[in-house]
């Protein structure tokens, strides 16, 4: 077997992008490849070489074997872990995309918090103490907008919640076909012997299998493994449907409370800061300093 290092790196962080029921089917996943790399390529190490005909003509052994095993259990094993773990990974392709699209508007919105209010006339008419507390509520307003934002990119949006169901669909289809084909090809149990007509054995010739009640306790055990995982990803894809109902309903109440304080930090840049809210109006925040400075009232109170 190769090197697994990589893979399980990459699948680490599937971990922080899963639900809870995705981070248990990568549990099986790492525990299929870790059985894979250890007892698993023990037993079929020596597959070809042990396997045994009785007759001494060339070749013979070489294609009765070729017929017997069209593919080695192990190497079908490992192409059905690859190909079952691409949906997962293609969609953690997706996340780290889209996380870097929030994280460059985090910066914007950072940006915009840190520039400094323009100095003219108006601002001159006042004290340095009124416009230094005007500066902390347009600290914090701005604050509590990034705030929001980070909290909204932990969220799945809507076009995740499809990729994710899509993936998990897709690693439900894959897991059923390399079932699927494993009994196509062999069945799920291994025989003692296997008789062979094939040229250029002269004859009928009987071949001998190595450990064959090992293997076959082996391939029962990864056909429940990978029961188990299909039965995971059908919970995993219900429970994935469900939030995204969920989701649907709180969707309007998040997106207007986002609109709020949109407008809001919008109303502080073409006022320059200088005609805030007033504390009764819908758009303040709740969670706001208790008093807000106007700079059309010398009298204040502090913050």
């Amino acid at each position: 077997m190769g090197d697994w290092s990589k893979l399980y790196g990459v699948l680490e962080k599937v971990q922080a992008s899963s639900s809870r029921w995705g981070k248990f089917w990568l549990a099986l996943l790492i525990f299929r490849i870790l059985l894979l790399g250890t007892a698993v390529e023990s037993a079929w190490g020596d597959e070809q070489s042990a396997f045994k005909c009785n007759t001494q003509q060339p070749g013979c052994q070489n294609v009765c074997y070729d017929k017997s095993f069209p593919i080695s259990h192990m190497r079908l094993w490992v192409l059905q872990i690859v190909f079952v773990s691409m949906p997962t990974l293609l969609f953690l392709t997706c996340v780290y995309s889209r996380r870097k699209v929030w994280k460059n508007k985090k910066n914007i919105d950072l940006k915009r918090a840190c520039e400094p209010i323009p100095e003219n006339s108006y601002y001159n008419k006042f004290d340095k103490n009124v416009i230094e507390k005007s500066l902390k509520i347009i600290e914090f307003i701005n604050k509590h907008y990034v705030i929001m934002e980070e909290d909204r990119e932990n969220e799945m949006s809507k076009e995740l919640f499809k990729i994710y169901a899509v993936s998990i669909f897709f690693k439900f289809l894959l897991e059923v076909a390399f079932l699927v084909l494993q009994w196509c090809i062999y069945g799920f149990t291994l025989n003692p012997v296997y008789i062979c007509e094939r040229a250029p054995c002269p004859h009928r010739v009987d071949c001998f299998l190595s450990r064959p009640t090992e293997k076959t306790i082996f391939v029962i055990f990864m056909l429940v493994v990978s029961l188990v995982s299909l039965v995971v990803s059908i919970i995993e894809l219900c429970r994935v449907l469900c939030n995204k109902n969920n989701q649907d309903t709180d969707s309007c109440e998040r997106e207007q409370k986002e609109a709020n304080h949109s407008l809001e930090l919008n109303q502080f840049d073409q006022n320059d800061g200088t005609n805030p809210p007033s504390k009764g109006h819908s758009q303040y925040p709740q969670n706001a300093p208790d008093t807000y400075i106007d700079l059309s009232q010398r009298e204040y109170v502090d913050c």
